[in-house]
């Protein structure tokens, strides 16, 4: 099992350069289940969550070659219904096969998903939509089964935003009958995006990135040729490692227009943020001002950034509070946190942060994706040697971040423990 050494207090500067949006990439690839023929999807990033989206659709009858940052899919041997258990427990965006497959073939049966601990995040919101499309549903045995001769056209109004529910549902309705209308529609970039490249194969989708989507279904869609976008959350990592590190780092292949609310929360904090035409410049200074968070959906503050902001506030020069309000587990970074020094109390759904003038060096435990890139982001600023554990969290959202971190100034490694 492999962790990540830093020895800290190196000032972070130079240039990198953004991988493509994993959250992009994994229901551009579950897009290929809904029609035969050849995709191509570049800029993929090299994750293991993208390993196990292959390995699934490969069990499905997809045919795919990797090419460094290329996947290029055929689904013509499409010959299969099932999601196993075996797959999707390790990663939730597995149910992104429920809509297509049920789309194309009439019939799924996927594992309830499983992935980071970081809340119950129950899939019944999917299921409902589904149901309004005309399917029936059945769950025994720790999976979902779903039939349908033909989906219909229906208006699904969620109850709350969801991401991978919006998603399914913009698959499936695609290939309905008549119009579907979708009310509370999540607003992500990524669900845009995917908008935008099913509208490419032929599908009619409007409304993409506000409240409301209308999607007139259609009789077929055909394959495509994508360019993934770049990953915001990676950038946003990035972002704070240079506040916290008082560096200066030009971020490329980003785009700022996704990270607004992190961008105006930053410059709150006394970051100097300046765009440049390939991406944005980042300069951290010398005192790191404390300010209130409160996660939110897109266009809100992103709960995937919670953590590194957190991070970035231990060090702040007065006091902030943190409000959660999308993951109701996802302040077990906490604890390692307060392991190096910080000064933080939680009561329920907030976290007080107290600044202190430094974080010490210690042996840590990672629990989940992004709380992995806070306690690295933690370790770059402490004093002393830190070693994070569990880095397979790590390596499903971030690729080759000790790499990246390196050309830029970071004392940092991976070490493989043999057991």
């Amino acid at each position: 099992m492999d962790k990540i050494v830093i020895n800290g207090g190196k000032k972070l500067e130079g240039k990198v350069r953004i991988s493509g949006a994993k959250n992009s990439a994994l229901p551009l690839m579950a897009v290929s289940l809904l029609a035969p023929g050849e995709y191509r999807l570049r800029e993929v990033p090299l994750l293991k969550d993208i390993d196990t989206a292959a390995t699934l659709l490969s069990q499905l009858g997809v045919r795919l070659e990797r090419k460094n940052h290329d996947i290029i899919m055929d689904s013509d041997g499409l010959n299969c219904f099932e999601a196993p258990y075996n797959l999707v427990k390790t990663m939730r965006a597995s149910v992104l096969v429920l809509g297509p497959l049920l789309a194309r073939l009439g019939k799924v049966k996927v594992s309830l998903p499983g992935g980071c601990a970081i809340g119950v995040r129950p899939i019944n919101l999917h299921l409902q939509g589904l149901e309004a499309l005309g399917a029936k549903i059945t769950l025994q045995h720790g999976y979902i089964e779903a039939e349908a001769k033909k989906l219909k056209g229906a208006k699904i109004n969620f109850d709350i935003s969801t991401v991978t529910g919006t998603e399914n549902l913009l698959m499936a309705a695609s290939l309905a009958e008549g119009i579907t209308i979708l009310k509370n529609a999540a607003k992500e970039p990524e669900v845009v995006e995917l908008a935008n490249v099913l509208n490419k194969m032929g599908a009619r989708i409007r409304g993409a990135g506000t409240n409301t989507v209308k999607i007139e279904g259609v009789k077929e869609l055909k394959p495509t040729d994508h360019t993934i976008m770049p990953d915001r959350i990676e950038a946003g990592t990035f972002m704070i490692a240079a506040a916290i590190t008082h560096g200066d780092i030009m971020i490329t292949n980003c785009r700022p227009v996704h990270l607004d609310s992190l961008i105006t929360t930053l410059k709150k904090t006394g970051v100097d943020i300046i765009p440049e035409n390939t991406g944005i410049r980042v300069k951290g200074s010398k005192k790191i001002k404390s300010v209130n968070i409160k996660t939110s959906p897109y266009p809100g503050f992103p709960t995937d950034m919670q953590a590194q902001i957190m991070t970035l506030m231990t060090v702040a020069d007065k006091e902030s509070l943190i409000t959660e309000t999308v993951f109701e587990n996802r302040f077990m970074h906490i604890s390692e946190l307060r392991r190096m020094g910080a000064n933080i109390r939680v009561n329920g759904h907030k976290a007080l942060v107290t600044g202190v003038p430094w974080l010490e060096g210690a042996p840590l435990m990672a629990t989940d994706l992004r709380a992995s890139a806070s306690l690295i982001l933690a370790g770059l600023k402490a004093e002393g040697s830190t070693e994070v554990s569990r880095v397979y969290h790590l390596d499903r959202g971030y690729e080759n971040i000790e790499n990246k971190l390196s050309n830029l100034g970071a004392e940092i490694k991976r070490i493989t423990e043999y057991t």
